[in-house]
């Protein structure tokens, strides 16, 4: 029997746990339908997340012939090439490419950055009404953090984030098969802008980790200009597309939770610990990439065939009341908090400490900078992106003064509307 259930609906995305809870009574893995992927196995609890993430000999991200699992036939050569990175790679190309840009996201490398990518949040807080209010978080803040650092990151051109900016607003529109078509031209555009950045840092030099991956080209390192040109693309949309809406996601539950608020508020020393139960609770990537069977196998007692596709979905994993105690609630002060948000086995999160230490940075910059900050809109009208497989709000209406509950504040709201009509 396969499970319906819309992956892009509000109410999906508007609350998780009630529409997960429903899923996971048809089992532990369950078949359905997902939107471009299609017939697919998706997995509802943590150990048969946790069974296929770790056994990357029975669950490939490879076909037989070597393509990967997610890709269509009539998918463009530019998509292949951006598609063919570390992320959906097996062993033991997985590891050849990951060790050329390991040691940028060591811990100790990624905690040095912490001061600069401070300044940054800083700089944007200050920055968050310039234009007016209200102001769209989203767009004013939560994207443009991550854009940053990790073009910083990388070497690119400052001058250049708002083609980032537009990019990373394309891959958030994916919701059916007509924007797909819309991103695969974003993703050309890319494909030349990225090829054109490292023949630069080929002529001229430069720092950062394009220019690192020029020099392991130039050292005779095992990795080719396709890759090169995908090694970048990954860095760059998965170094700050998930982290945006973690952000935004975060501020977003803290307006409707004003008691955890001022319990962070208070003291935020806290920020680390909290950042965890919003990387479980927020889930902002819901399920993992396709991944094809290898052989027949049993999870969590169902029996899956060879060649049957299956997704994790991360978010149910972080909702499992097996694991964790009252999931459906969002406790900042959860110890210990076993999330899967970053994945588990060999395709753990690269960039895991970039993240959490830019959404800490991202959220005390924030309301230190504006302590009154609060919804400008009702609760109610505060929307997320159809997109399947993200939790992302799509706008975020933010004022400077309306510091309380989200009732007050959209009661305000109104008030001045009428006032002002």
């Amino acid at each position: 029997m396969t499970a319906r259930l819309d992956f892009t609906n509000e109410a999906f995305f508007r609350d998780p746990p009630k529409a997960i809870a429903t899923l996971r009574m048809s089992g532990p893995v369950v078949a359905t339908r997902f939107p471009i992927v299609g017939d697919v196995w998706i997995t509802t609890t943590h150990d048969a997340t946790a069974q296929v993430l770790k056994d990357g000999t029975t669950f490939t991200l490879r076909k037989e012939d070597g393509d990967v699992a997610g890709l269509r036939w009539w998918m463009p050569r530019y998509v292949r090439t951006i598609a063919n990175n570390m992320l959906t790679m097996d062993e033991p190309d997985h590891t050849r490419l990951r060790s050329i840009v390991d040691e940028a996201f060591r811990r100790r490398a990624i905690v040095a950055m912490e001061p600069r990518i401070r300044a940054i949040a800083d700089t944007l807080a200050d920055e968050l009404f310039a234009a007016g209010s209200p102001a769209d978080l989203v767009q004013r803040y939560a994207r443009i953090l991550p854009l940053a650092v990790i073009s910083e990151l990388l070497g690119l051109p400052p001058a250049d984030r708002p083609k980032f900016i537009a990019w990373a607003n394309e891959m958030s529109s994916l919701t059916n098969v007509v924007s797909f078509f819309r991103l695969l031209f974003a993703f050309r555009k890319m494909r030349v802008y990225l090829r054109q950045q490292l023949q630069i840092a080929r002529v001229k030099g430069g720092e950062g980790l394009i220019a690192e991956l020029i020099q392991v080209e130039r050292e005779g390192g095992q990795i080719t200009p396709d890759e090169m040109v995908s090694m970048v693309f990954l860095l760059l949309a998965a170094g700050s597309e998930t982290t945006t809406h973690l952000i935004s996601g975060s501020v977003y539950e803290l307006f409707r939770n004003p008691g955890l608020r001022d319990w962070l508020e208070q003291d935020w020393s806290r920020v680390g610990l909290a950042v965890e139960e919003f990387l479980r609770f927020v889930s902002p990537v819901q399920f993992s990439k396709p991944r094809y069977v290898r052989r027949d196998v049993e999870v969590g007692g169902v029996r899956l065939k060879k060649g049957d596709r299956v997704m994790v979905m991360l978010a149910a994993a972080n909702m499992d009341s097996s694991v964790h105690d009252r999931p459906e609630n969002l406790d900042l002060e959860r110890k210990p908090n076993r999330h899967v948000s970053f994945g588990t086995g060999i395709h753990f999160c690269l960039g895991h400490q970039l993240a959490r230490i830019e959404a800490a940075c991202a959220l005390e910059a924030l309301f230190v900078r504006w302590p009154k900050l609060g919804l400008a809109v009702d609760p109610a009208e505060v929307h997320w992106r159809r997109r399947p497989g993200l939790r992302a709000i799509a706008n975020l209406p933010v004022t400077a003064e309306s510091r309380g509950t989200p009732e007050r504040a959209g009661a305000r709201l109104g008030r001045s509307l009428t006032a002002a009509s």
